[in-house]
């Protein structure tokens, strides 16, 4: 029965993801969209760091800590983000809920584990409108808009060959179509124009990570951790309708489709470049823990030919994070708080992203807390609900761009059951 209702969910939660619009920043108009962070909410509210792993919690950005799982683990979460978008002129205020990732780790063997789930990988989702007017007075107004966003499914594999170090490997297969529009129409001209193109893109690509945790006076570990998300080479089967409609009754006038393979954009590739991530943290096993990622990609390789946008020009991107946990004692019997992790964490983000000779980063404070479910014993004490709340700003209002404040909520399951273990009868 909880094998059927969990089958259940799964393909809920699944129809979900694939369905869903994970955002409202114009900046997703480029590249492949907003990268969506892939961490769980343990780990977004530690920066976004990926170097930690325990016995009872799934980490998706780091598949060698699957070697420490010792209890099945079912992990799924949720996101919604307040916006506040503005330019020099005009605010707007906007929000969007999502499903971030939905996964499953599990223990094979001693020190072995493995995985597998479904999360976003990037999203597009934007409307903007732009009004000039020509040298004879009229008004000439371009509305901008996309819709839609590529999604991962993942299998994560790690084991620990020697005490300490333990090794890992993700494959990720990425899926999804990406729609784009704009509108034109000038002031006292019965027509408008209209360019419609659509991208269905599919690739794979591979997440290999090394983590080594020595133990210090008995009593304290260093944490040491470096993964490598290899280059992704995704494949974009494109499409494009170029034409004209009435603007009264929005009805297609002459409407054609564009001959892509005359200019060879057909088919084009979008080569995610390799992304490497090293990290040092220090702490004491299920009481405390302190950490620092730096990541750096050469984005300055990628290029989407089939857009051709002439505002943009893509460098090479980088993060920083820092981030910890404290749990004051997760064994006490007389103040459930006393149970609490306690997280927090700031990250900054050079996107690589360049708009109008103007970067676009990102500054992100978070913190949160995982709430123990049920009571102390061993079947009920390792499951939690976590809760985590981030403030960020990304953009700016310089050079007519759009600087986005937002503040995101998330809220993340972690549920705890075991597997491949006989039952004893008295």
């Amino acid at each position: 029965m909880v094998k059927k209702f969990l089958i259940a969910i799964f393909c809920v939660a699944a129809q979900g993801l694939f369905a869903q619009n994970g955002t409202i920043s114009p900046y997703s108009y480029f590249g492949i969209g907003d990268l969506r962070n892939s961490g769980t909410v343990e780990n977004q509210m530690m920066g976004g760091m990926g170097m930690y792993a325990d016995s009872i919690h799934v980490n998706l950005q780091n598949p060698a800590a699957y070697s420490k799982l010792r209890l099945t683990t079912y992990t799924a979460g949720i996101g919604h983000t307040e916006y506040r978008l503005k330019d020099w002129t005009e605010e707007q205020r906007i929000s969007s809920t999502n499903l971030d990732y939905l996964s499953i780790g599990f223990p094979i063997a001693d020190k072995v584990g493995m995985g597998f789930g479904l999360m976003p990988l990037s999203s597009v989702g934007y409307s903007l409108r732009d009004e000039t007017t020509t040298g004879s007075g009229s008004m000439v107004t371009n509305i901008y808009s996309g819709e839609g966003g590529l999604n991962r499914i993942y299998v994560s594999f790690g084991f620990e060959p020697i005490k300490n170090l333990s090794l890992g490997v993700t494959a990720n297969y990425n899926f999804g179509t990406l729609t784009y529009q704009r509108i034109q129409s000038v002031e006292n001209v019965q027509f408008g124009t209209l360019d419609n193109r659509e991208s269905r893109i599919n690739g794979y690509d591979f997440n290999y990570s090394l983590n080594y945790t020595p133990t210090i006076k008995d009593k304290y570990t260093l944490f040491t951790s470096v993964r490598v998300n290899t280059q992704g080479n995704l494949v974009s089967k494109n499409s494009q309708r170029l034409g004209s409609f009435s603007l009264v009754t929005g009805s297609d006038i002459e409407v054609i489709d564009v001959n892509l393979d005359a200019t060879n954009r057909r088919n084009t590739e979008l080569k995610m470049p390799t992304r490497t991530t090293v990290g040092l943290g220090f702490g004491e096993d299920k009481r405390w823990f302190m950490g620092a990622e730096y990541s750096f990609q050469q984005f300055s390789d990628f290029e989407n030919t089939f857009l051709g946008l002439e505002n943009v020009t893509y460098n090479d991107a980088s993060t920083y994070a820092f981030g910890g946990y404290w749990v004051p004692d997760h064994r006490s019997l007389s103040s459930y708080f006393k149970r609490v992790t306690y997280r927090a964490g700031l990250r900054y983000d050079v996107s690589g992203l360049e708009v109008n000779n103007k970067e676009i980063n990102n500054f992100g404070i978070t913190f949160g807390l995982g709430l123990p479910i049920g009571g102390i014993t061993y079947q009920s004490a390792f499951s939690n609900l976590n809760l985590g709340f981030e403030l960020g700003r990304r953009g700016t209002t310089d050079a007519a761009l759009i600087e986005e404040s937002y503040f995101k909520v998330n809220v993340g399951l972690s549920l705890n059951a075991r597997w491949f273990e006989k039952r004893k009868i008295n």
